[in-house]
């Protein structure tokens, strides 16, 4: 088989990439392991897009798309949170939803004050997307589907990819398909396909001495962001603390140092818990964290390894609900009534690019020419989850530069996945879907504006690139570009 472009893994940065090389009349072959396109925003539960500039072009669309399916999106906004209220009123942040609210106002993080400084503050400015998977899912299909170009290959994996000096040829499936292409983007959020291509990939956090990143440790280590799995929960006729299932009860020992549920030695206390409300009243529910994100990667590097993780983070969950359930009252009127078919990573290998997004990238203002060739701008917290955790409000946004998405001595591979070229603190920051759709619309771009010169998307005309994007109503500057306002009727 044959196309101009193959995008493996269909989560944010792989739907962006495919959609947008589409849209311009490349044929696009995409890639994905699972059942289902979307990725974390889908098949790991995190049906809800937080606070964050730059969310304009691609998640626009969706959101507009979203707001015409009855039920299907909603604004949420601060309801409780222990910080304010006190754990004893609720066991961590609580979302709910804001019909008068819009769209423009989930673009806007920066200048946020912590929790505990400013509650009116938060309360008045911090507001996100919720939306249900299915018709999230189907938008994206429909999406993909109209440009009449775009051939999605579910369930399917990449064995071995063909690459010399510097460029990948080919990609061989599991089933022995081989798909020949002029441009690669990798959209698996792990870095799967740079590494089949021989791409240098590292994990965990670099030491000061790397980058001079002012919040790094003196030493190199193995942390990484933690995991979540999570769970949705729904009402019931009648309130009451839910049995454990079968396999678990049989297990059950509760502490009396700690209200446990399921015998594990996993935590010296349980995890804050953030639920956001969904439009018909079920709740999603994110621990904060499941599990530390070594723990998850070293288990994961094991055959069968996937498996025994989530096995133990179902564990987790279950001995975290029972803990819900039994110390706040309100949890008994609900009952879980889905567990995310996969773990939520926010960290795992980060590519080895020709340019890396540092923290001093991340805590200076977004330049304001073209040198840096800046393709999306982002303005989240610099956020950790587990051990040593914490969030670092930013003053203003950043930019993500495209040489962020090239591999160091490669031409037409991109990657547009949380596995791009950031150091592990730029990462906390960048990771979130609604960038990730950003840097992914960028690489598409970029292939099929390379495809049309004759050239490589590493090679890419950087301001031919940020002119497409402004055209396709992608914000690129802060504030928003007149003519960007325009295109996508934010004003």
């Amino acid at each position: 088989m044959t196309a101009d472009l193959v995008v493996v893994g269909a989560g944010s940065g792989g739907f962006g990439a495919a959609l947008a090389a589409a849209r311009r009349g490349c044929s696009v072959v995409v890639v994905e392991r699972s059942g289902a396109i979307g990725g974390n925003a889908n098949r790991c539960g995190v049906n809800n897009w937080e606070p964050v500039c730059g969310a304009t072009g691609f998640p626009h669309e969706i959101y507009r798309r979203l707001e015409q399916i009855p039920g299907a999106a909603g604004i949420y906004g601060f309801g409780r949170h222990c910080v304010w209220q006190g754990t004893d009123a609720y066991p961590g942040g609580e979302h709910v939803l804001f019909p008068e609210r819009s769209y423009r106002d989930t673009m806007v993080r920066h200048g946020a004050r912590s929790l505990a400084d400013d509650e009116a503050f938060v309360r008045e400015n911090l507001f996100g997307v919720v939306f249900e998977p299915r018709a999230y899912e189907a938008v994206l299909r429909q999406m993909l589907g109209e440009t009449g170009r775009c051939r999605v290959m579910l369930g399917r994996t990449v064995a071995s990819a063909g690459a010399s000096g510097g460029r990948l040829q080919s990609v061989t499936l599991d089933d022995g398909l081989q798909v020949e292409a002029d441009a690669f983007v990798d959209g698996t959020g792990d870095g799967d396909l740079a590494r089949l291509a021989g791409c240098e990939l590292v994990s965990g956090q670099e030491s000061r001495d790397a980058y001079g990143e002012p919040s790094a440790p003196d030493e190199p280590n193995d942390r990484v962001n933690a995991v979540t799995l999570m769970f949705r929960i729904t009402a019931k006729p009648e309130p009451g603390i839910d049995p454990l299932p079968d396999d678990l009860a049989q297990e059950r020992a509760v502490s009396k140092e700690r209200d446990r549920a399921v015998a594990c030695d996993w935590a010296q206390r349980f995890p804050l818990v953030v639920t956001v409300e969904y439009p018909n009243g079920d709740r999603n529910v994110n621990m904060l964290p499941t599990m530390d994100g070594r723990e998850y990667l070293n288990e994961a590097r094991k055959p069968g390894g996937h498996e025994r993780a989530y096995a133990e983070c179902r564990r987790r969950l279950y001995a975290t609900w029972r803990h819900l359930q039994t110390n706040w009252p309100e949890f008994r009127s609900f009952a879980v009534d889905s567990i995310s078919p996969e773990i939520g990573v926010r960290e795992s290998y980060r590519l080895v690019a020709e340019r890396v997004l540092t923290e001093h990238a991340i805590l200076r203002p977004i330049p304001e020419d073209d040198e840096e060739g800046v393709i999306a701008i982002a303005d989240h917290a610099l956020d950790r989850h587990g051990e040593k955790g914490g969030a670092m409000e930013l003053k203003h946004p950043f930019g993500v530069p495209f040489h962020c998405l090239v591999p160091r001595g490669y031409t037409n591979l991109l990657v547009a996945c949380r596995a791009a070229g950031f150091s592990s603190i730029a990462a906390s920051s960048c990771r979130l879907s609604r960038t990730m759709m950003q840097l992914g619309q960028a690489a598409g771009t970029a292939c099929a504006l390379a495809r049309d010169d004759n050239r490589d998307p590493s090679e890419v005309d950087l301001a031919a690139l940020r002119r497409e994007l402004r055209a396709d109503g992608v914000q690129l500057s802060w504030p928003m570009e007149p003519e960007v306002g325009r295109v996508v009727g934010l004003g």
